[in-house]
């Protein structure tokens, strides 16, 4: 991943140019952050990059003034990091990650992000995959397997870790646990160096496609909607289920599996006119997001609003309340 310019040096600059401009008035306002929004997504095989790269050239045509970029990050932790750092102008999360973070608990015990959310938009789907000839039928049976739970800082890491304890299971104890990204994963489950592997992700998530079409028959998913009473009387309602369709990865049949809303964030001192705008995007060029990924399509600008309990920015709840 490529670094960016400090932003010292971008203020340097913008002081410099706006110097150059004295005894004018022809120079507009300058654009928020020199014009340069660089989008936090996660793993280069995952559904947030795909989406971001294709949110990230809607901005860049459609925004007169500013050039967008999707850079590939560990996903959600990370990204709400560098959102409130402000090395991201814009992040992909997981709503249970964002909720954390808001709240000041969780991976962020005691600290509060100033984040604030553009929209809801799809759903992930919680993938536990295992080898087919391990005869693991249920999450406790991972007990002594070689597990990765994901890239670290991710919000699969914690959804597995919590799916783990749910289960009866201590996440660093009980299972030989590895955080790794999906591309790491993949190769170790191909090679046979991993039991099981935790994934959270659209559908279908392409490195999970391209493990499971490799070798029919080799692996399975595990269905994980018994572990709900424990997992939300612990952490709230903002997990659901549903079923993933067999025809997602050609499965033998629709797999029961634990959910999780994605949101769109950004910093709470974005400026409310470039968050409405922003917002605004993502509903009027939303037909190219879905020519990207399926999933750019599986929100609507209802179902975008309901962020709670991440708040709005205040720019992106304009649009809604003008929509």
């Amino acid at each position: 991943m490529t670094g960016r310019p400090s932003r010292l040096l971008a203020a340097l600059l913008a002081t410099m140019l706006a110097a150059a401009g004295c005894g004018t008035d022809e120079a507009g306002p300058q654009p928020w952050h020199d014009g340069r929004i660089f989008l936090a997504t996660g793993n280069t095989t995952g559904v947030y990059y795909q989406l971001g790269g294709g949110y990230a050239d809607v901005i860049t045509r459609h925004l007169p003034g500013y050039e967008a970029r999707a850079e590939p990050t560990g996903a959600s932790v990370e990204n709400v990091n560098r959102l409130a750092s402000g090395d991201m102008e814009i992040a992909f999360s997981l709503a249970d990650t964002a909720a954390d973070a808001v709240q000041g608990r969780g991976a962020f015990e005691g600290q509060p992000q100033p984040v604030r959310a553009l929209a809801r938009v799809y759903s992930n789907y919680t993938h536990v995959i295992v080898r087919a000839d391990a005869e693991i039928t249920k999450l406790s049976e991972l007990r002594g397997k070689r597990v990765s739970t994901g890239s670290p800082k991710s919000g699969t890491d914690i959804i597995a870790g919590r799916l783990l304890t749910a289960a009866g299971l201590d996440p660093d104890r009980d299972v030989r646990r590895a955080t790794l990204s999906l591309p790491e994963t993949v190769t170790r489950m191909r090679a046979g160096t991993l039991d099981a592997m935790f994934f959270s992700g659209g559908l279908p998530t392409p490195g999970i496609a391209d493990l499971i079409s490799s070798a029919p028959g080799t692996y399975a998913l595990l269905p994980l909607v018994d572990l709900m009473e424990p997992l939300t009387a612990r952490h709230g309602s903002v997990y659901t289920t549903a079923e993933l369709p067999k025809d997602v990865y050609k499965t033998k049949s629709d797999t029961p599996t634990v959910t999780v809303a994605n949101v769109i964030l950004v910093n709470a001192d974005m400026p409310d006119q470039l968050a409405y705008d922003l917002t605004r995007l993502l509903f009027t060029y939303q037909a190219d997001l879905v020519s990207v990924h399926r999933e750019g399509g599986n929100f609507t600008q209802q179902s975008a609003a309901g962020t709670d309990p991440i708040p709005l920015h205040p720019g992106a709840a304009r649009f809604y309340q003008s929509g």
